[in-house]
């Protein structure tokens, strides 16, 4: 994700950051239709010289104060003061309603837990009108559909968690595969596997399946 910003965006495609653990580094802004950050977010984006400009809105109920910025890009502010939704989920929902479908998110761990975990809920409610991925300095992960097959992962790491069962999961390409299975988190957890194969292919009948694999290579003794 350190591509260069070429100055034209021209995609459909939407980047959010919000209040985790900031990103080492920014993708390139021309491949996003529409830019934007919770208000948390902001101040991390600023520290790190992200180009403000960029940003189409900024949204929440602006507990996070943003200081002496905030005249400046005051017309960039969606106030969101609904207090039973996460800045995550409101700002998901001014997405859908300027008409995208596909977020990478960036922000979405690290920090306190709980957030984390919230925000993968969020992601769930979401996954039949969104198509969300999130990005780590560790991993990229997202809800899958029941069939999914994923190429170029040959030696990364590879994780499937229930959410909160899976049925009769067949795997295909991972070092420990799977057939017929079943996953559950109060019962069998499918993390920390890794691929053998270039390709990677899941199916599964039943339940919702939350997909993590690796940024970087992995090395693990040679099978032979």
């Amino acid at each position: 994700m350190n591509r260069k910003n070429t100055g034209t965006r021209m995609k459909d495609k939407v980047l959010l950051f919000i209040n985790g653990d900031a990103p080492e580094s920014f993708p390139g802004l021309d491949e996003y239709g529409l830019i934007a950050c919770t208000d948390g977010a902001f101040h991390y984006l600023k520290r790190q010289g992200f180009p403000l400009d960029q940003l189409d809105f900024i949204s929440g109920d602006f507990d996070s104060h943003i200081g002496s910025d905030e005249n400046v890009y005051q017309d960039k502010f969606i106030l969101t003061l609904d207090q039973d939704k996460t800045d995550f989920r409101k700002a998901l929902e001014i997405i859908l309603e300027k008409g995208f479908h596909d977020v990478d998110v960036l922000g979405g761990s690290g920090g306190e837990q709980d957030h984390f975990l919230g925000n993968i809920t969020v992601a769930y409610h979401f996954k039949d009108q969104l198509n969300i991925k999130f990005y780590d300095a560790f991993s990229e992960y997202y809800f899958v559909p029941k069939n999914f097959t994923l190429n170029n992962v040959k030696n990364k790491m590879i994780s499937l968690y229930p959410f909160p069962s899976v049925e009769n999961i067949t795997t295909k390409g991972l070092n420990w595969p799977l057939t017929n299975g079943s996953l559950s988190i109060i019962s069998r957890i499918g993390t920390r596997n890794f691929a053998v194969e270039d390709e990677v292919s899941i199916q599964y009948e039943s339940g919702d399946l939350l997909f993590f694999v690796g940024i970087n290579e992995i090395e693990y003794p040679k099978i032979y």
